[in-house]
């Protein structure tokens, strides 16, 4: 239930314009900071998606930065990914 809640408030976001309409500023990073906290909710579940989407954001703080950084989100098989070496592995 509080994952629905949750992606559909970040749909509601992103469909009136996202973090440029709402704070005036641009992601750093691709995918975009709600976009990857929505899927980091579908992969993991609220409560982790949510940390994950928190984290992503307090890492957000390049306002002149010229190219985007690519990060995607980490999937490692269900809810855990075992050390840096199995991220992007399923």
């Amino acid at each position: 239930m509080i994952s629905k809640l949750a992606l559909r408030l970040i749909s509601w976001y992103q469909a009136r314009g996202g973090g440029q309409r709402f704070f005036a500023v641009e992601c750093n990073f691709e995918p975009g900071c709600s976009e990857y906290t929505k899927q980091a909710i579908r992969h993991y579940g609220a409560r982790k998606g949510i940390r994950m989407g928190f984290a992503r954001l307090k890492r957000c703080n390049q306002p002149d930065l010229v190219h985007k950084i690519d990060d995607p989100l980490p999937v490692c098989g269900r809810h855990t990914c075992g050390t840096q070496g199995d991220i992007g592995h399923v």
